[in-house]
């Protein structure tokens, strides 16, 4: 048996991470933490002026000079995005080992293209902000963002940051793979952009295709391919605004004799109002 002294070295060889969060972040940030001894959570006071504007304080800024850095950010409104990259542009500076910043999702990222001379490319301005954070001891920021919606927004990035695109779909697989009708389940894609997206890390299940066709005025959801009849089907898409596209293509599997709906939103961006949730449609 591995005496304590061996526990004990090979525990100093492996990266011990000081994990600061935002404020909505703070339930998700101690559940990762719960999940490794590694992990040290750290605080933020996150305080304002009497004129609205932060007015913020890294506690243990000295502790963790020459650590290793992580911050779990979300940028689920513009009025939030200022105080936390104030902190998030701090932070490398404290003479830190290496910093890693944290997007559970890239709130722009459903707006990566100008379509008519005017149209402001929302992600590109967020990727230049992102591409500024300082350097840290180590080198450039590893930027992880989750479903970033179009990987070639990668592009947009300088190489100031090392940016590492993840997915949530192993999630999801895993979850479906628990369910009891398991083996009757059936991934519904509600246009063309999503199947594009997701259909390689789900080929093992059979798929359903909605897109939005034009008759006179209206434009109405259709079911381009496969059939849902019987089955549980689960909805696919990543970042959600109002949701209406999913409700038209739930109505649309319905009439086709889904037995069961469930919508999974890997992103939505409702704001404050809605997180990441399924909803279930008997």
């Amino acid at each position: 048996m591995e005496d304590k002294r061996e526990i004990k070295a090979k525990k100093s060889q492996k990266k011990q991470v000081h994990l600061f969060y935002c404020v909505e972040c703070e339930e998700l940030a101690r559940k990762v933490a719960a999940q490794s001894d590694l992990i040290t959570l750290q605080s933020i006071n996150w305080r304002n002026f009497a004129d609205g504007w932060p007015n913020l304080y890294i506690n243990s800024a000295h502790d963790i000079r020459g650590q290793h850095v992580a911050f779990l950010a979300s940028f689920s409104s513009p009025g939030v995005i200022f105080e936390q990259i104030s902190v998030i542009y701090a932070l490398p500076r404290l003479f830190v080992a290496s910093f890693t910043l944290v997007l559970p999702f890239f709130p722009t990222g459903s707006f990566e293209r100008m379509e008519e001379e005017g149209d402001v490319a929302t992600a590109f301005t967020m990727a230049r902000i992102l591409s500024n954070i300082p350097t840290s001891r180590g080198g450039p920021t590893s930027l992880v963002i989750y479903d970033i919606h179009a990987l070639q927004e990668r592009f947009y990035f300088s190489d100031h940051v090392l940016p590492l695109f993840e997915t949530g779909i192993p999630l999801l697989k895993q979850r479906l793979h628990q369910l009891p009708d398991a083996n009757n389940i059936v991934i519904a894609f509600p246009d063309d952009g999503a199947w594009k997206r997701f259909h390689k890390m789900l080929d093992h299940f059979p798929t359903v295709v909605c897109a939005k066709v034009r008759e006179g005025d209206k434009r109405i959801v259709r079911i381009k391919e496969g059939n849902p009849a019987g089955c549980h089907v689960v909805i696919v898409d990543d970042l959600v605004q109002s949701g209406g596209t999913l409700i038209e293509c739930q109505k649309v599997l319905a009439a086709h004799g889904a037995a069961k709906k469930t919508w999974r939103m890997l992103l939505p961006t409702f704001g404050s109002r809605i997180r990441a949730r399924s909803l279930s449609k008997p």
